[in-house]
């Protein structure tokens, strides 16, 4: 398996830039969280990187080769906006897709059935998309990404819309093709299944990427002495007078203090007990939810000048196929 890389791409719709020299590297094997506010440009960037749309600059690699047409034939994408037919039936749908991709039909059809079952939507294959629910339509949208085998994955909120059992279904199919050692894109807003599920994490603010690495290296080195205390009966500035506190900040129901050098959990605990109960007092380790709102600041509203929003469609077209939905209505009819 190779790695994909976008390496210093620029988009730009209209006067709105989306992506501004980005770089992004998922390498073989790995699941990487791409995270970002609302316009941030992850899905402009992914449909970059599958071959949808084409950089104003900087280039896409599997490997060291360009992504062409061929190269992207490999790749399995999954848009936010569901790329489905919805008048045709999800087995008529998941071997049109698998040939698409190159296979036979008849192995497109083993595919389709083996996907089916591992998605659990086995009883839904003779029925028509728009006939499911949301939940189901996404395991579909699933299946359609992975009927081909590829050797990239590419999701776009995978997770959006899913009950729990859907989730623990999609995070085994992501850990089983990591396993396989397919790169593994995936972008959401559930920073707490990025958080479980992924071995590095991209972060990107207005275009620019703005941190990328496992959560131990996105942490701040500071991180590592601070305690959240919570104290029943003290004022907000308790730790004002602490020898044990170098500084401190509110946080949730309590406060975050900075230790000293030097000093411990014990330090700080004896001086905290004569403020009031200590309700609880850990080391505090920063989540993904916090390191996110620290690195990044909210993203304006997308422009009234008719340029192309970040996650929109651009065309109208199904992604996995691309052929438009109103020639394959008819055929599915």
């Amino acid at each position: 398996m190779k790695p994909l890389l976008l390496e210093e791409v620029s988009k730009r719709f209209g006067s709105r830039q989306a992506l501004d020299s980005l770089t992004l590297s998922v390498r073989p094997g790995e699941i990487c969280g791409f995270v970002g506010g609302n316009g941030a440009g992850k899905t402009t960037a992914m449909r970059i990187g599958v071959g949808v749309l084409a950089p104003d600059r900087g280039q896409v690699l599997w490997g060291e080769a360009p992504v062409g047409r061929l190269e992207s034939a490999r790749f399995g994408y999954m848009p936010e906006e569901r790329g489905l037919y919805p008048k045709m039936t999800v087995a008529r749908q998941l071997i049109y897709f698998g040939e698409l991709h190159g296979l036979s039909h008849a192995d497109a059809r083993g595919a389709m059935v083996r996907w089916t079952e591992r998605l659990r939507i086995t009883e839904h294959r003779d029925k028509r998309v728009n006939t499911l629910s949301l939940g189901n339509q996404q395991r579909v949208q699933l299946a359609a990404a992975l009927v081909h085998d590829p050797e990239v994955l590419v999701l776009d909120e995978p997770f959006s819309g899913l009950d729990p059992l859907a989730v623990d279904d999609m995070s085994d199919v992501l850990r089983e093709k990591a396993a396989q050692g397919v790169p593994v894109l995936f972008s959401s807003h559930q920073l707490d299944l990025v958080e479980q599920l992924c071995d590095r994490v991209s972060i990107v603010r207005a275009g620019r990427r703005v941190a990328c690495g496992t959560l131990d290296e996105l942490r701040p080195a500071q991180a590592s002495g601070q305690v959240y205390v919570e104290v029943e009966g003290a004022g907000d500035d308790w730790p004002a007078g602490c020898a044990a506190a170098a500084g401190f900040r509110a946080h949730q129901q309590g406060v975050l203090v900075d230790l000293v050098a030097g000093r411990t959990e014990n330090d700080l605990l004896a001086e905290a007990v004569r403020h009031g109960t200590v309700r609880q007092l850990r080391r505090h380790v920063p989540g993904l939810a916090e390191l996110f709102r620290d690195l990044v600041e909210p993203v304006g509203d997308p422009p009234a000048d008719g340029s192309v929003p970040d996650d929109s469609a651009a065309d109208g077209a199904p992604t996995p196929g691309k052929a438009r939905t109103s020639d394959l209505d008819e055929v599915s009819a």
